[in-house]
């Protein structure tokens, strides 16, 4: 049991090692606890303050970071819900597939003032 547990571990570090290079940002990052939030939040585009969110309301954040992390490398919803749901497929997806980070999704959301 702990060797799947460990392979988990291992496969969504690297999921997230690669997410980061591909947003430019040092892959090292994704093995920094806490600060691999920060980061995270830097690729989607959401203020720093959003880490206190994540801290006091982890599944809640963690849904909205998820949708915005989909759509920060062009993915539709459909990705993001399956980035919610099964994180062991689809970080590998994102990390390891095509998909090219296109900038932060929530800068995106943001309206023009």
């Amino acid at each position: 049991m702990f060797l799947i547990y460990f392979a988990i571990i291992i496969v969504m570090i690297a999921s997230m090692w690669k997410i980061f290079t591909k947003a430019g940002k040092p892959g090292w990052a994704a093995i920094i606890p806490i600060y691999n939030i920060i980061v995270l939040l830097e690729i989607v585009g959401r203020p720093m303050w959003w880490i206190l969110i994540y801290l006091v309301c982890a599944p809640i954040a963690a849904i909205i970071i998820s949708l915005d992390l989909a759509k920060s490398f062009g993915k539709e919803i459909g990705f993001g819900i399956g980035l919610i749901i099964l994180p062991i497929v689809f970080m590998p997806m994102l990390g390891f597939g095509s998909a090219t980070y296109v900038g932060p999704s929530a800068a995106q959301n943001k309206p023009q003032a």
